[in-house]
């Protein structure tokens, strides 16, 4: 799951979708997805918070240009080399979406393990078990 944080203006209109599906499949690849199915594509968000110019600050500006991009990931979804693959395609994902290379310097992107059990949907807090049987059923649907 990524949560994507820009000021407004910062992506050309229409190009949230663009944005949201290239942060979705580079999680799904730095997990080590290489065919995704349905219930990977179903099950993998990007969320756009598109703020106003002002609510983005640094000690030096009142209206930095920054992207922030948190991801949220399973316990032990994301080797060490997963993540560097990560936090890599994500800055350029940004800067590509933005059409601004220059961004990259200003993209912090936020790696962050749910704690066993702590990611939830439909009422279920899921950790390894409830993910493994998730799985085992939509692959079942599939077969």
């Amino acid at each position: 799951m990524a949560d994507v944080y820009a000021p407004e203006g910062m992506f050309p209109s229409g190009s949230e979708r663009t944005l949201g599906e290239r942060i979705t499949l580079a999680i799904l690849r730095a997990e080590g997805v290489a065919e995704p199915g349905p219930f990977h594509l179903e099950n993998t968000a990007a969320f756009l918070h598109l703020l106003p110019v002002a609510c983005f600050q640094t000690a030096a500006d009142a209206t930095a240009r920054a992207v922030r991009v948190q991801i949220v990931t399973p316990p032990s979804a994301l080797s060490r080399e997963g993540q560097k693959q990560l936090v890599s395609e994500i800055t350029q994902i940004v800067a590509e979406v933005a059409q601004d290379p220059t961004i990259a310097r200003a993209t912090w992107v936020l790696l962050t393990e749910a704690a066993e059990g702590g990611w939830g949907i439909s009422g279920t807090a899921y950790g390894r078990d409830e993910f493994a049987a998730l799985a085992r059923r939509a692959a079942n649907k599939t077969a």
